[in-house]
């Protein structure tokens, strides 16, 4: 099986008020197709973590490799173009334009990439839609939908330019059980039908539980 995502080694600080050592060596892989969840009390490092994997912080020593491509040193500008190519970022908060129509937020990550003509995009933000059973949702604004429906469009945002990995910062932290349950349940469809990798930080023991392995975290450390 092939790792699509990898670290080797990475540590990070946080050196105000004074030095903080967050992450300590953390060396881990995430295989294709595999949905990870990442668990730990408040301050362990998860969200820290998920920060550098998703190659927004940029800070830190050691190595990350996405689909066996060193990333770790690259320039904001490439890094942007490999982060929008392949990954996909899923919060606890929606982060939806509200006076955007639900179609033109998921069109948003590959318009800016820029790979594909404007019906091309407006096409597969269908296709995404349909696939979260949401379509009849498209030109709703969205500010107008319910808090589950939102965050079913804030997935298929995540999903419009193909990526190889899922990330999830408390995907559902916001949700009932009802709409937790159904986030769980696209998820586990989009590992089965796309092969996608997923990767999840949670505090739902309950979502972790049924997901392919928990990494462990504490104080820094990946416990298991």
């Amino acid at each position: 099986m092939k790792l699509v995502l990898e670290t080797k080694n990475i540590n990070k600080h946080f050196y105000k008020p004074k030095d903080f050592h967050v992450l300590k060596d953390i060396t881990f892989g995430v295989k294709e197709g595999e949905f990870a969840s990442i668990m730990g009390k408040s301050g362990s490092g998860k969200s820290t973590l998920l920060y550098i994997l998703s190659t927004m912080d940029t800070d830190y020593t050691g190595e990350l490799y996405l689909n066996n491509t060193l990333v770790t040193g690259k320039h904001h500008q490439e890094l942007s173009v490999i982060r929008n190519k392949n990954i996909g970022f899923v919060f606890q908060f929606h982060y939806l334009l509200s006076e955007f129509s639900v179609i033109e937020n998921v069109m948003l990550p590959a318009k800016k990439l820029g790979e594909k003509s404007h019906s091309e995009i407006r096409h597969d933000a269908h296709e995404k839609l349909k696939m979260l059973h949401i379509a009849h949702l498209a030109e709703q604004r969205a500010s107008r939908i319910s808090g589950g429906e939102k965050q079913r469009v804030a997935i298929a945002r995540a999903l419009i330019n193909n990526p190889t990995i899922l990330m999830g910062d408390e995907p559902t932290g916001n949700l009932d059980s009802h709409n937790s349950e159904n986030v769980f349940d696209i998820f586990k469809r989009l590992k089965q039908e796309v092969g996608l990798s997923l990767l999840v930080v949670t505090h739902d023991e309950d979502f972790a539980k049924r997901t392919d392995r928990i990494i462990e975290m504490e104080d820094g450390h990946i416990l298991s």
